[in-house]
């Protein structure tokens, strides 16, 4: 019998190629003025643009071409409070993600976005409830679309927080595998191992529980062998997987929580700038061969060798960990993903993420107990 849990999720999901044809109706639903949060491209957002519009939807657009730090959240806002929005829309990657769910968050707040910050600030809760979120994904990766939490850049601090806050899950998740079409190469690698990453992290956490492990024992050796089809070529079938392995992802970590690679990439993409997914990408081989050295309980031990087991079956090597994550490792390094010095994180950043990953919310539920060396020793190998 499984044992007690609770989960939460986006109020409504929709997934399938074509089921974007549906956001501007359900959009319109919700408010007529609307915020639409994008990334750097905007000719990417155009064909939702022009629904709205002929939809008597006035669309204000905010560009997000970076992960997001407090100062784009705060120009989000006030953007936002001007143009009067009723609902908010992110049409993206998991910036533009996160940065509509904080915009919706802050929108009515009355305390500065400080105050509610993880680690950084005050962590308080919303005083007030968010403004309506959808989310339409463009990238396979963050599973931002079903997540309760922002991720926001802090430069005074060098760090990546949360903003987090239940009430912050989107009223409506929208993926449509066929936005992610003709992702660019490098793009999809970073997020697809992102991807895989956060089904891993949440199927060997502390806090894995008997809905996570559905979503995440499907999840984990599609996207290990979706992605190898996609760096061989676009893949409309690897695509449909790939989203579905992303929406998975962001389920299972949502309600199971994460682990020491991400534990380590808020502080290095705080400290560097490096973008998140490939910091997971290159971290993700080392801290499963450390968690498995480390790892106390035996029913976690066995989950890390069942992970060992399907990078195995997917890269043609054994079930061995050690050696599965060292294929995964050479073949990732092979297809163009970077390793952290390339990144532009030296030595000094790498000590000083491994001094800070401690006191991040992603580390509690990390399967085995990783000292300061350990992670230092993680870091090196990923570099």
């Amino acid at each position: 019998m499984p044992g007690p849990f609770s989960f939460l999720t986006a109020t409504e999901i929709l997934f399938g190629r074509g089921q974007a044809a549906q956001a501007p109706a359900r959009i319109a639903a919700l408010g007529r003025r609307v915020l639409l949060v994008h990334g750097a491209n905007a000719s990417r957002s155009e064909w939702l643009v022009d629904a709205l519009t002929a939809s008597d939807c006035p669309v204000t657009r905010f560009a997000v071409p970076r992960e997001p730090d407090m100062a784009l959240i705060e120009e989000g806002v006030a953007t936002a409070r001007e143009a009067v929005t009723e609902v908010i829309v992110a049409l993206g990657g998991g910036a533009a993600m996160d940065a509509g769910k904080a915009i919706a968050a802050m929108v009515p707040a009355t305390r500065p976005l400080l105050d509610h910050l993880e680690v950084v600030g005050r962590g308080l809760p919303l005083d007030h409830p968010p403004l309506p979120f959808l989310a339409l994904p463009t990238t396979a990766g963050t599973g931002a679309e079903v997540t309760r939490n922002a991720v926001i850049g802090v430069p005074e601090h060098r760090r990546k927080v949360s903003l987090r806050d239940p009430r912050m899950l989107p009223r409506l998740a929208l993926v449509d595998p066929a936005l992610t079409d003709g992702c660019p190469r490098a793009t999809t690698l970073a997020s697809g191992l992102d991807a895989i990453t956060q089904v891993i992290e949440p199927f060997t956490s502390t806090r894995a529980n008997a809905f996570t492990d559905a979503l995440c024992r499907d999840a984990i050796p599609r996207g290990l062998q979706a992605l190898r089809r996609l760096m061989d070529g676009e893949d409309a079938q690897a695509r449909d997987e790939m989203a579905w392995v992303s929406l998975c992802g962001g389920l299972a970590l949502a309600n199971a929580g994460l682990g020491a690679v991400h534990g380590l990439a808020g502080p290095l993409g705080g400290l560097s700038g490096a973008a998140h997914g490939a910091i997971c990408g290159a971290l993700l081989p080392h801290v499963l061969v450390a968690n498995r050295r480390a790892v106390i309980d035996p029913a976690l031990s066995d989950r890390l060798d069942v992970v060992g087991q399907w990078i195995g079956e997917a890269f043609g090597t054994g079930p061995d960990i050690a050696e599965a994550a060292d294929r995964l490792h050479a073949w990732s390094r092979a297809i163009g993903l970077p390793g952290l010095t390339s990144l532009g994180i030296g030595a000094q950043d790498r000590q000083a993420a491994a001094e800070a990953a401690g006191t991040s919310s992603s580390m509690k539920a990390n399967p085995a107990p990783l000292s300061v060396a350990d992670l230092e020793a993680v870091l090196a190998a990923a570099a």
